[in-house]
């Protein structure tokens, strides 16, 4: 089984994490590698930080004692962080933190999962996520917007869409479902990040792919 593990690298200079990430990427390393990680691992540079995403943590260790051998190499500094993707809370967490074990304890995370994403709505002013209402038609799609309206709820209308934000992923999913069975039968109704947190959240360098590591 595949989990998301992910290895943080801070190395206090943009033109180090750039260095090591080429490093990283070089053929002759790439076969050393191969014969220790059966898969592949991402590889992201974001400023001064390398970030290596892989399946297991076995091989995010296995890609810790290669960088630390870069590093002491080439005399550099570096902080290294290992974290485990959280499915519930749906963050980067302490990979020993123990995952909730009883029906409460899942409750009690997503609740503060939901306070997070509410919080941060209001921090940058726009809301985390939206529910999106595609009709047929224009007219269908302005019965929607009307009946939202009515009910007091803010949307914007859009050609033969309906946008209606979220400041949580679970108000979104409700609101959603509920959607679903009251607009038109070919109406398509979704849950989703908001394609502004989406486009903010994006890194400024592309994922490169290491072959030999996994990911």
């Amino acid at each position: 089984m595949s989990d998301d593990w992910r290895l943080r690298i801070d190395l206090h200079e943009d033109g180090i994490a750039r260095r090591l990430s080429e490093l990283l990427q070089a053929e002759e390393l790439e076969h050393d590698l191969e014969r220790s990680f059966k898969e592949r691992v991402v590889v992201s540079v974001d400023g001064a930080e390398l970030f290596c995403y892989t399946g297991t943590r076995d091989q995010a260790e296995r890609a810790r004692q290669v960088i630390r051998q870069l590093a002491d190499q080439h005399g550099w500094t570096i902080d290294l962080e290992l974290t485990h993707w959280h499915p519930t809370a749906e963050q980067w967490e302490d990979p020993d933190a123990p995952l909730p074990s009883t029906p409460a304890q899942t409750s009690e995370e997503l609740q503060e999962r939901a306070e997070v994403e509410r919080e941060e709505s209001a921090e940058q002013g726009y809301p985390e996520f939206e529910v999106r209402v595609q009709c047929t038609s224009r007219g269908e799609a302005a019965k929607v917007s009307r009946k939202l309206e009515a009910e007091g709820i803010p949307n914007v209308h859009r050609w033969s869409y309906v946008l209606i934000g979220a400041d949580d992923e679970a108000t979104a999913t409700e609101l959603a479902k509920r959607l679903q069975g009251e607009v038109p039968a070919d109406a398509q109704v979704t849950a989703e990040l908001n394609q502004r947190v989406a486009y903010d959240h994006r890194r400024v360098s592309p994922f490169a792919f290491l072959g030999g590591l996994a990911g």
